[in-house]
């Protein structure tokens, strides 16, 4: 029984703090996914941007 209470008893001196607030790192993993956004957003249409690659025989009937 002694085991357990001196287990208690270490648990609560246990401190891990964080090098910012947890908003900080709330406000940089929003920023980090707003640039991944931005960066999917501006890869939008680019197949369209090329006239060789959407020409009707590319869709003919026999081609996988």
């Amino acid at each position: 029984m002694k085991l357990v209470k001196d287990v208690v008893i270490a648990s609560g001196e246990v401190v891990n703090e964080l090098m910012w607030p947890p908003l900080a790192f709330g406000l940089v993993f929003f920023g980090g996914f707003v640039f991944l956004g931005l960066v999917t957003f501006s890869y939008r249409n680019v197949a369209n941007r090329h006239r060789s690659k959407t020409s009707s025989s590319a869709h003919a009937p026999g081609h996988h």
